[in-house]
Order: C-alpha cells, then sequence, then structure tokens
C-alpha cells in the first residue's frame, strides 16, 4: 500500500473497519482514484496547501498526512458534508433531493464524506456533531428508500484541545423491482486450480469439505462430474443487500429469493481452465461483455498450465483483473509467498505494467476496490482456502464495494438507442418453447415486444415475438441496456437459431457482411501470417472460421507486426460492428485488434419477416 493510504486509514491511525461480510462503499464512477484515501493529485495539492496553511498552523501537534482529500466532484457519486446537525425541513428536502442525485450516479450507491468541506479539507467534528450527522444522514437515506453503513472513522488533529473524527459511509438503495446494481465476473485460472470450488463456496456458504463437495451444484454435465472439470459455462450469483450483507443460497431457497433482497449482484461466469476448451473460454470473454476478471492461481502449483494465457486474454481485450491465490492450507505459508512473488513478477513486466497489491486486512480490501475501479493498473491479489474459509471474507468485502465500471449517464445513452441483443445460448424448455440466454447490447427490451433475429445463412433477418424474459433466473418485465438474461420466444423454430445471430429492433435496418477489413496486431505465430491463412475469429458473440484475403502493404506478418488485414467468413454472414474488439486464433497462432470497416449489405435487402 501506499505509506500515505497507511497512514490515513491504515493500522496506525484510529481505524475502525466494517467488519467482513457487512458494508462498505467505493470511490465510485466519476471520483478521482483517491477521493476516499485522502491522496490528493499533484494539482490541487498546491492550491488546497495554501488554504490550510493558516489553519493547519494554529495546530500544536505536527501532522504528516495531508489535511485534505480531493476538492469535491460535481458530477460522481461521492459527497462531502461538513455537518448535517438539526437541519431545517427546506433544507432536509434539499439533502435528500441531493442524496438521490448522488445514487443515482452511482447507480443505486453513493459514498458520503461525513466532517470534510467542499475543498477536501478534513475538518473532522466532535463526539456529539458526528452522531447527529450520522443521524440525519440516516434519515436522508430512509426518505429515498436507502440503508447507510459506516465503512471507516479516523481522527484528525484538526485541533489539538478537541479530539475530531472524520467518517466515511456507504449509502445504497434498498432494492425495487428488480433494479438492483448487476456486475459480471469472469472467472479465470488453470484447470484444478480451485476455480468452480471457490464459487460454490461463495453462493452457496458452506465451505469445500477439501474434495470438492462444494462445485458439485455448478456442473451443467454427467462428465463434468465426473472429471471434476469444467467444460462448458456457467452463470452463479451472489448478492449483497443494502446493509452490504452477503445474500446467498445459505439463506435463500431460489434465484428468486436472493434476487428480491438483493441490491446488488455479483454474477460469476464461471469457464473451463483445460486447454482444450479455449474456444469456449474465449467465448466466455468476447460473448459475455465481463466488467471484471478473477483469475485464479493454485497456491501449490503456482503459474502453470493456461494462467498466463487466460491473464494475456483478459489483458488483450482490456478486462480489469484481480488475482485470487487458492488452496492455502495445502501448503506452507513459504510457498504462497513464493507463488505471490512469481505473480508480481510477471504482473511488473513491460507487456502487463501492472501494480499489484495484496490484500491482507478489511481496510486493504476497500482500499483495493477503491483504486482498482479508479486505475486500470493495480491488480488486487487475494490468498485465500475453500476449505477453512481463511481470508474470505476480505474477498466478500471487495466485491460488495467493487464498483460498476460505467456511470448513469453512459448506461442512459445506451438504453436510448435502438434495441439488440446477442444470441449466445439456444435452449428448449418444456410448456415455455423456445429460449435465448444473452446480453442486452443496448435499447429497452420489453415482454410482447416484436424484434427481428438473424442474420440466418441466406443473410435474412427473421420476424418474432419475446413472450417473457428472465433475469437471474427470476421473472422480469423489462431488460435494459447491459443487462443479461433470458427471453422466451414462445414455439419459435429452434432450428432457425443460432450462437452469434442478433435480435435488433426492425427499425435499425440491420447489416450483414461475408467481408470485413481489421486493424491488428500478431500476438504469436510461429512462421509467417499470409494471404490464404486461415483463423477463428472471435467478435463479441461471433465465432466463425474465416480466411485472410488481403494485408494492406505487406506480403506477410511475423509476430509482433501492425496490419491492416481483410478477412472473409467461411460459413455464413454476419452482423459486426465498426470498432468492435476482435480476437483471432489458429493452433499457437494468435492476434488482436478491431474492426475497421465491413462489405455490408442491408439486410433488408433479403428480409422475411415472420409472425
Amino acid at each position: 500500500m501506499d505509506p500515505r493510504v497507511s497512514e490515513l486509514f491504515g493500522a496506525g491511525s484510529a481505524l475502525k473497519c466494517a467488519a467482513p461480510g457487512l458494508g462498505a462503499g467505493y470511490g465510485g464512477p466519476g471520483a478521482s482514484a483517491g477521493s476516499a484515501l485522502g491522496i490528493a493529485p499533484k494539482k490541487t495539492a498546491s492550491k488546497n496547501g495554501k488554504k490550510v496553511k493558516g489553519r493547519a498552523s494554529r495546530n500544536t501537534k505536527p501532522n504528516n498526512n495531508p489535511p485534505y482529500l480531493p476538492p469535491e466532484a460535481e458530477e460522481g457519486n461521492i459527497e462531502y458534508k461538513l455537518k448535517l446537525v438539526n437541519p431545517t425541513q427546506y433544507r432536509f428536502e434539499h439533502l435528500a433531493t441531493q442524496m438521490k442525485w448522488r445514487l443515482q450516479e452511482g447507480r443505486g450507491e453513493a459514498v458520503y464524506q461525513i466532517g470534510v468541506e467542499d475543498n477536501g479539507l478534513l475538518v473532522g467534528l466532535s463526539e456529539e456533531d458526528m452522531k447527529a450527522s450520522l443521524k440525519t444522514l440516516r434519515r436522508m437515506a430512509e426518505k429515498v428508500g436507502a440503508d447507510i453503513t459506516i465503512l471507516r472513522e479516523r481522527e484528525v488533529e484538526y485541533d489539538s484541545d478537541v479530539p475530531r473524527q472524520i467518517a466515511e459511509v456507504l449509502v445504497r438503495k434498498v432494492p425495487d423491482d428488480q433494479q438492483f446494481l448487476d456486475l459480471r465476473v469472469a472467472v479465470l485460472g488453470n484447470v484444478d486450480s480451485g476455480k468452480s470450488t471457490l464459487l460454490g463456496v461463495l453462493t452457496q456458504g458452506e465451505l469445500d469439505n477439501g474434495r470438492g463437495r462444494a462445485r458439485l451444484n455448478l456442473f451443467r454435465h454427467l462428465h463434468e462430474i465426473q472429471s471434476g472439470r469444467t467444460s462448458s459455462i456457467s452463470f452463479e450469483i451472489l448478492g449483497f443487500n443494502s446493509k452490504g450483507e452477503v445474500v446467498n443460497y445459505s439463506e435463500s431457497r431460489t434465484a428468486e429469493e436472493i434476487c428480491e433482497s438483493a441490491s446488488k449482484m455479483i454474477t460469476f461466469i464461471d469457464l473451463a481452465g483445460h486447454h482444450k476448451y479455449l474456444k469456449t473460454t474465449i467465448f466466455g470473454l468476447t460473448s459475455y461483455c465481463p466488467d471484471f476478471a478473477m483469475l485464479v492461481v493454485s497456491a501449490n502449483t503456482g503459474i502453470a498450465g493456461t494462467t498466463r494465457e487466460h491473464l494475456g486474454l483478459a489483458m488483450a481485450l482490456k478486462v480489469p483483473i484481480f488475482i485470487v491465490v487458492s488452496k492455502v492450507d495445502l501448503c506452507p505459508r513459504g510457498t504462497v509467498e513464493r507463488t505471490v512473488r512469481q505473480l508480481e513478477r510477471i504482473l511488473k513486466q513491460p507487456g502487463c505494467n501492472k501494480v499489484p497489491m495484496v490484500v491482507a486486512s478489511a481496510d486493504d480490501a476497500v482500499t483495493a476496490a477503491q483504486q482498482f475501479a479508479q486505475s486500470p493498473s493495480i491488480t488486487p491479489i487475494f490468498t485465500l482456502s475453500s476449505v477453512s474459509g481463511e481470508s474470505l471474507d476480505l474477498l466478500k468485502v471487495f466485491l460488495n464495494i467493487l464498483p460498476p465500471l460505467s456511470n448513469s449517464k453512459e448506461q442512459e445513452e445506451l438504453m436510448q438507442q435502438l434495441t439488440e441483443f446477442q444470441v449466445d445460448e439456444i435452449y428448449t424448455v418444456p410448456d415455455v418453447g423456445t429460449v435465448v440466454g444473452g446480453t442486452l447490447y443496448s435499447g429497452i427490451c420489453r415482454e410482447g415486444e416484436r424484434l427481428v433475429v438473424g442474420p440466418t445463412d441466406e443473410g435474412h433477418f427473421l420476424g418474432l415475438k419475446v413472450c417473457s424474459i428472465q433475469r437471474n433466473r427470476s421473472a422480469c418485465r423489462v431488460l435494459r441496456a447491459g443487462q443479461a438474461a433470458t427471453l422466451a420466444l414462445g414455439n419459435f423454430d429452434r432450428s432457425l437459431l443460432r450462437k452469434g445471430m442478433v435480435m435488433v429492433s426492425p427499425e435499425m435496418n440491420p447489416t450483414i457482411c461475408w467481408l470485413f477489413e481489421a486493424e491488428i496486431v500478431l500476438l504469436f505465430h510461429a512462421k509467417t501470417f499470409r494471404r490464404g491463412f486461415q483463423v477463428t475469429v472471435h467478435v463479441g458473440n461471433v465465432r466463425q472460421t474465416a480466411t485472410v484475403e488481403r494485408l494492406h502493404g505487406k506480403e506477410e506478418l511475423r509476430t509482433g507486426e501492425k496490419a491492416v488485414v481483410r478477412f472473409r467468413f467461411i460459413k455464413h454472414p454476419e452482423y459486426l460492428k465498426v470498432g468492435a474488439k476482435l480476437l483471432f486464433r489458429e493452433g499457437v497462432t494468435k492476434g488482436i485488434g478491431h474492426v475497421t470497416s465491413q462489405a455490408a449489405r442491408t439486410a433488408g435487402q433479403g428480409l422475411a419477416l415472420r409472425n
């Protein structure tokens, strides 16, 4: 940890941290990286230093801590309040409206710094004023349908005569009509590193017996149970209520009960670790648009097998990653430390440029979550056991605080666009009919809405009706941009559907393509990459073999070189968007890039509508 962070909110200060499993808050979108940490940017340091100088000189005790936070931002979900003692009714209504705005900015969560002036000066409050301010804050939260949890408190040496405190408080909305905050976390790591077991322990609420009992509920196929290895993508949910307490299957019997009581939901995407299922793992990373990735490393085997490859994939797709070192109960402390040092060396390499941060306490977990959301280079590292439960609470505190990557403004902009739903899974459910699972990329989808799905092998889009919607296995009437769900399509013929299709609003007039161009970087190739080479291309939920038709300005490519390449799909046309991230592979060959243009034709030229 940064020494200044340790001094401000570390073991040496008068710190009272939220108990593990209880509420904690975060810096939140729109806030600066150190907003809850007492670290001011260099530009504001001198500016605030001038304001503070006169007051600080009155202190009889020297104070090495910077006595300020960064100035309060107009946008974002962080609010500074010096004092909230006995406000008038008019003032109280204004404060409640302000809290509603901050909650909206943080998509249901906000952080209040009590005892702090708007310019970031840490003034602090007496014990009596702090109690009165927290009481007012609780009344404000009740008014807007939220709960508050004190994250941490500390004394500031603003005045030597009277001890003064500042408090960091999480405000979180009580769930309302399934409008909980939903984050997706992809779980990566080598085979037998303990990914499914860890998820089983987190979501079921019971520790493992050391022989993999916790993971049995996660497997979808008989051969997975028999081999103990994940071969498909499965989804597990972990909820946190408005007070920051864990909501999982230990308290709730069904997913619907978890959704009803949770204000924040973490959806874990359990991906396969074995190399022969690599295409499934890549599909999960590109198609399901995870907000974060959790790389699980076994303490006793260290960085082995597909660990480096999974780390590279997450970094290539720019998915923020944190690391969990599991099975610490199986080996001595020295082995665990050696594995952590090995991880730190890899993360600091020029290709990674990450800043590892080992989480050893609940305060570290709060700090890690706040910095992780603001700086993509920070990589928290947890060391835990799914059998003994060691440090499991630190991971729960971290997940509870973890903020969304997009703010409310970006969410609103996406919702105002036309509907676009990516089809990732297709099922047939008795008495329901055909069901598709996937993510709503943009717009809003409602029950009874009519959309078109495609493209088919002939390049057509077919009309259909959304009969019902489910999110996290419970009924939902409205689906908003960025949310994952399953849609029931009634008696629509399943044979007409495939993974990689999109369901869009008919007004969109969607375009399809056989040919497209992409700007790529060849990450690795044994010989030379040239015209006629065939690769498996991953773009979002699209996964298909394509042929290299042309390399602009070059005859061939070698490892590490860049070029604009024209690809042609082999089997059927696809729906692509310019700017979409692209990943391709074939054997040991790997490359990344983005789509720059496509030879598109309007699907309306072959639009076949079905009722």
